[in-house]
């Protein structure tokens, strides 16, 4: 089954050139014209990747994305800015809401599909990775381990927020802002986080909460 992509901008020309071009390449798509009918559309189809806008009547591509970022099953979902907004402040408002890709226009049709390749590539691994592992921890859990002597990771308060906030994708310096904390105290917490999950890096630890179901 081909993967599927949401395209939303609310320019309609826009919206079938890409479209068409996708196609051509092999993949589904589905489109919507601003962030209520792309928030319907993603709730009822589930697709592999998003291309957004930003700039659209109504809620804007931030707040599409920020929205998407807060749904566990959405986490980890390629986002593909695509947009006239070029100025490093929006790229950095794009990178910090959680897109994956700031592709400004005018943009070329062969850059746009190889950066959409290279995320689906990627993302399918992940997912792949992910299966694996956790189908193998349940093997092992199976034959080695009995129930009752599994063990569930013990975390304060703080933790629990700080490993909240790193799976919506935020910075040291985003969860300094939010729980009014410095970036090293910050960083320590994250630290801490790695010790306890025995994970090396953020991914592996948004990996190992999801799985583990450490946030709700």
């Amino acid at each position: 089954m081909p993967l599927l992509i949401l395209v939303v901008d609310d320019e309609p020309g826009i919206r079938l050139v890409i479209s068409d071009y996708l196609e051509f390449a092999g993949y589904s798509v589905i489109s919507a014209k601003n962030v209520q009918e792309a928030l319907l559309m993603l709730n009822t189809y589930h697709p592999h990747l998003l291309i957004s806008d930003i700039k659209m009547p109504g809620k804007n591509g931030y707040e599409l994305v920020k929205q998407v970022r807060q749904r566990p099953e959405f986490r980890l979902l390629p986002v593909i800015f695509l947009t006239e907004h070029n100025t490093t402040k929006d790229r950095i408002q794009g990178y910090k809401v959680g897109c994956d890709i700031y592709l400004p226009k005018p943009f070329e049709m062969e850059e746009l599909g190889a950066v959409i390749r290279n995320l689906l590539e990627r993302s399918q691994m992940i997912q792949t990775e992910w299966q694996f592992e956790k189908k193998e921890s349940v093997v092992k859990l199976t034959q080695e381990t009995p129930i009752n002597e599994q063990k569930s990771l013990e975390l304060t308060e703080r933790e629990g927020q700080v490993l909240y906030l790193l799976t919506l994708g935020l910075s040291n310096i985003d969860i300094a802002q939010k729980l009014h904390l410095s970036p090293r105290t910050v960083e320590k917490y994250v630290t801490r986080l790695f010790r306890k999950s025995e994970t090396n890096n953020r991914a592996e630890l948004v990996r190992f909460a999801l799985e583990n179901h450490l946030v709700k």
